[in-house]
Formats: C-alpha cells, sequence, structure tokens
C-alpha cells in the first residue's frame, strides 16, 4: 500500500503533540509592533484543534 505524502504546507502550521494537534493563533505573524501587548500574550499560547479536525489532519502531518 503506498504511503501518504506529508502535506508541507500544513506540517509549517501544526505542531503534532502527544495528544493533540497545536496551532498558533491568527494575527501573531507581524505587524505585532501596532497590536496590544495583551493581544501578542495571548497569541503566544496558541490553541488546539477539535477532535473532529485532528481526526481529519492526522495522516497528512
Amino acid at each position: 500500500m503506498p504511503k501518504i505524502k506529508t502535506h508541507k504546507g500544513s506540517a509549517k502550521v501544526f505542531n503534532k503533540r502527544k495528544n493533540d494537534i497545536k496551532i498558533g493563533k491568527p494575527g501573531s505573524r507581524h505587524n505585532t509592533g501596532s497590536k496590544s501587548a495583551d493581544f501578542n500574550r495571548s497569541c503566544r499560547k496558541g490553541s488546539g484543534l477539535s477532535k473532529a479536525d485532528q481526526n481529519r489532519l492526522k495522516n497528512i502531518i
């Protein structure tokens, strides 16, 4: 059976953890100097994906 290739665009955005998949919050990539410090701190934490999205993406990461 052929292997499934890694989707490189998704692999750069998602981080695979032991039990879930982590993704950074939107708005944290650039122009952070004009955004509030509170917003920048909250973007550092990131967030997890839902179980439905994890099941859909776990094979391509």
